[in-house]
């Protein structure tokens, strides 16, 4: 059995930068042991499977892998496999697309050449005392910006959302493997556990995600749903109107634009972040 694929850059200004994407078309017959080898095998930060596609609708459905386990939600995935869906696959190239992963239903909207989706209303979860943070991490208690909380939220996938008071604290950012773990399990409320650390200031954004996974510490280059989360705390606590650029994976020699277009009006969130797409290849794989 051969199944097409294409791989792409996600949130990223120019090839070669943002996030990596596989994704795969004519997956409705794999199970999710294939997929899982396929994502494994890949290993990039995920991949996606497109199950079901209705060009007459412009609707799809997929499934999203990491390299060790599948997800409910992912925005790069999400943003990355819309565009390949509405430029590459189906013949009409619509400008919107409803996409249906295991949370539900996202809309999509291509607008030039930004793609964005509407997030999932957010939950907020625990708030933690910055202290906890210092037993696994270089930083001091000057580092964290006392003005916002340290607090877990998620649109999906959950995220513990850590504010820094300087780029430098962000940059020179180090943790420790064991003392992480430990720390995640028994704080995080789901099984999705991650942390997405920021710098605001004049504008200008700056976040760094880090997670284990294969018992190491990663780093991903661009993560919409940690943007999705950390937009809807930044519409909370921040303003409750935000129009701004995400810059991750600068750190990690992947520069990566994630754009955030939010309002909060009385209880109802509106969360939209969008980015660009960079082709990079298509091909056969051999299952």
């Amino acid at each position: 059995m051969k199944l097409p694929f294409y791989i792409v850059d996600v949130f990223a200004e120019e090839k070669y930068s943002g996030n990596q994407l596989a994704v795969f078309l004519d997956a409705e017959s794999l199970d999710t042991e294939t997929m899982q080898k396929i994502a494994r095998e890949i290993n990039f930060a995920e991949s996606t499977f497109i199950t079901s596609i209705q060009p007459e609708n412009s609707s799809a459905e997929i499934r999203i892998f990491t390299a060790e386990h599948e997800m409910q939600f992912a925005g790069h995935p999400v943003i990355g496999t819309s565009w390949v869906l509405m430029n590459k696959i189906i013949e009409s190239q619509p400008h919107n697309l409803k996409l249906t992963v295991p949370v539900g239903e996202i809309p999509i909207q291509q607008s030039g050449d930004l793609v964005w989706l509407q997030a999932a209303k957010p939950q907020f979860f625990d708030v933690f005392p910055k202290e906890g943070l210092l037993s696994f991490s270089n930083l001091s208690i000057s580092d964290f910006d006392d003005k916002f909380p340290v607090q877990e939220v998620t649109t999906g996938s959950a995220f513990v959302i850590v504010p820094l008071k300087s780029k430098k604290a962000l940059e020179n950012l180090n943790l420790e493997l064991v003392k992480m773990k430990e720390w995640l399990l028994f704080h995080c409320k789901t099984n999705h556990r991650a942390l997405y650390f920021y710098y605001f200031d004049e504008g200008k954004l700056l976040s760094r995600m880090l997670y284990i996974e294969s018992n190491q510490i990663m780093e991903d280059a661009a993560t919409g749903s940690a943007s999705t989360c950390l937009q809807a705390y930044l519409l909370k606590y921040h303003s409750p109107e935000i129009k701004t650029v995400n810059h991750q994976g600068d750190f990690i020699n992947r520069p990566s634009r994630i754009y955030f277009d939010g309002k909060l009006t009385g209880d109802f969130f509106d969360i939209k972040i969008g980015g660009k797409t960079q082709y990079i290849a298509k091909g056969e794989w051999e299952v």
